[in-house]
């Protein structure tokens, strides 16, 4: 069984045993963690792929220890322009091994009927909102209209003063 889930801004594929370096997490050595952002979870040909979460199923890992990556030096160098800036960088990481891929406690019952009930009142709001839509752009298209008269009058004024003449 393996699961796809998310911490720190990025994505990661675990199974049960696996030992993963993820973006630094504020725990204890020695704690346990859980992973709610679940994408995707597989077992063998049984994959279930949520949208975007896959609901009451959670990652659970043992934090290994806190540490920091290899020094990488980074150079930035303009050439001609007398330009040279150099540093290094070490990345905090945690290390953690994955323990369980489970469903947390089964609530989808419950939801399923409350979303049923709400389903009335949701068609009574997006009719509202396209009245409400409607009167906006025809406000909008009785504005334009009056705004092009007055462009008109002027140029009939301003034609008429120039015969005048």
């Amino acid at each position: 069984m393996y699961a796809v889930f998310r911490s720190g801004g990025k994505q990661y594929r675990a199974a049960k045993g696996d030992v993963l370096r993820l973006e630094k997490i504020e725990a204890d050595e020695g704690s346990n963690i859980s992973f709610d952002e679940v994408l995707l979870v597989g077992d063998g040909s049984d994959v279930t792929v949520g949208s975007p979460l896959v609901d009451g199923t959670s990652v659970t890992g043992k934090v290994l220890r806190q540490g920091k990556t290899r020094k990488v030096n980074v150079v930035k160098f303009k050439r001609r322009q007398n330009y040279l800036r150099q540093g290094s960088h070490r990345q905090f990481f945690t290390e953690v091994e994955i323990t369980d891929i489970g469903a947390k406690a089964a609530k989808k019952a419950a939801p399923k009927a409350e979303a049923a009930s709400d389903d009335a009142p949701a068609t009574k709001k997006k009719a509202t909102k396209k009245k409400a839509a409607k009167k906006a752009t025809a406000k909008k298209a009785a504005a334009k209209k009056t705004t092009t008269k007055k462009a008109t009058k002027k140029k009939v004024a301003k034609k008429t003063a120039k015969k005048e003449d």
